[in-house]
């Protein structure tokens, strides 16, 4: 027994739990790509290339389904899923569909009561809704055009503007309270022209419709049902209203 091991029994204490006499220090592991700044950089690179063949018309319908596929393959590259960005249930079922349809129908009055009409007599302009005029009267168009109001627009749109999106800009500013401010205004002003063929009424309303969904996505603790429910009801409402010829600006 050597002179360090004779102090360490006088002590009392244990033989494995004794400090070497040459500590070895442990060797910290590098942050792994999937984790790093350069890959959200490039998939935001896609995420405008997108946008840029739809402007040019290269996709023929929709961007949402190919933006709704970067996001999906962000996610599983880097381990994690859909419901890691909050698609579940907030609270229990009933609770989220309550909550999800009162928003809507909430958002949906303070655009048609405040921010349209506050909009359009300082910009001088209606949203231009020319796209949605073949619904008027037309109900099997109406009825089709619900249908993808809540499978493109409330379900893939949520999933990829506040699911995804939102949370990649994150990754890139921080998650702060103070960054989580920043973020959601980057991506709502992303959002507002995303809907740019509505003219600048139209943008903004989006827009400030966007940070309105991105804020029932961090307020109910970053649950995606909530703000889906609420834009499937505020869409379903504007549909029906163009139905009968009773939006403002048809």
């Amino acid at each position: 027994m050597n002179e360090s091991e004779q102090a360490g029994a006088i002590a009392g204490i244990p033989k494995d739990a004794r400090q070497p006499e040459t500590a070895v220090p442990r060797a910290v592991p590098d942050k792994s790509w999937r984790d790093s700044k350069w890959l959200a950089a490039v998939e935001f690179l896609l995420v405008a290339l997108i946008f840029y063949a739809d402007y040019r018309r290269l996709i023929p319908f929709s961007k949402t389904p190919e933006l709704l596929l970067l996001g999906w393959i962000s996610l599983r590259v880097r381990k994690l899923r859909w419901r890691d960005v909050g698609l579940t249930r907030y609270r229990s079922w009933p609770v989220t569909i309550a909550l999800g349809a009162v928003m809507g129908t909430a958002l949906e009055a303070f655009q048609l009561l405040i921010t349209q009409p506050i909009l359009s007599r300082l910009i001088g302009k209606e949203p231009d809704l020319e796209l949605f005029r073949m619904l008027t009267g037309n109900l099997k168009m109406t009825l089709l055009f619900i249908a993808l109001a809540w499978t493109l627009a409330a379900f893939g749109e949520e999933l990829f503007w506040r699911g995804y999106l939102l949370n990649r800009v994150a990754d890139i500013f921080g998650r702060k309270q103070a960054a989580w401010i920043v973020n959601l205004l980057i991506v709502s002003i992303a959002f507002g022209l995303a809907h740019g063929y509505q003219g600048l009424t139209g943008w903004i309303e989006e827009g400030l419709a966007g940070l309105a969904l991105g804020l029932m996505y961090l307020r109910t603790g970053r649950n995606l049902f909530v703000p889906i429910i609420a834009h499937g009801v505020s869409d379903t409402i504007d549909m029906v209203l163009i139905f009968f010829g009773k939006m403002p600006g048809m």
